[in-house]
């Protein structure tokens, strides 16, 4: 009989929410003994916003650029070592672009079965759910999704395995 889940990805935005995802994360890699991609995405989207805005200058936008580019390897760094302390292999995975965009095109490319993803926001107006990339992927994804709540519970299955 074939695996249920063979590849998950748990996609990471530098929340606390997402970081608790990656621990869930992990103890399905570990129970289910499947690979384990973990994807940051630089939204570069988000930086043209904030240049046209006028937020930024022109000047400051490659020094807030290197920052985005350290966050990223920060947060896949902590994910693998949190997978590391549970002897589970993440693969990290950081691209740049539309997170929606990317986070779809990463799933397909990688053949992932179950995409796990942090608790989403609560919506406050039909524009905030508009423009939710992670949200509008998890809708667009060709594969199941996860939503991950509890972060109590998920740090009891984390520290027992």
């Amino acid at each position: 009989m074939a695996k249920p889940v063979e590849r998950i990805m748990v996609y990471i935005d530098g929340t606390e929410e997402s970081i608790v995802a990656a621990q869930y994360a992990i103890v399905l890699a570990k129970t289910l003994d499947a690979e384990l991609y973990a994807l940051y995405i630089i939204n570069i989207k988000a930086l043209e916003e904030l240049l046209r805005a006028k937020i930024f200058l022109k000047e400051e936008e490659y020094e807030y650029e290197r920052d985005l580019r350290e966050d990223a390897k920060r947060y896949l760094r902590h994910v693998e070592e949190l997978g590391s302390r549970k002897s589970v292999d993440v693969k990290k995975i950081s691209l740049e672009g539309s997170v929606y965009t990317e986070l779809l095109n990463a799933v397909k490319e990688y053949g992932i079965d179950l995409l796990v993803l942090k608790e989403l926001s609560h919506v406050r107006s039909r524009r905030e759910e508009f423009y939710d990339e992670s949200e509008r992927a998890m809708r667009a994804v060709p594969c199941s999704v996860l939503i991950v709540k509890d972060e109590e519970r998920v740090w009891e299955l984390y520290e027992s395995i």
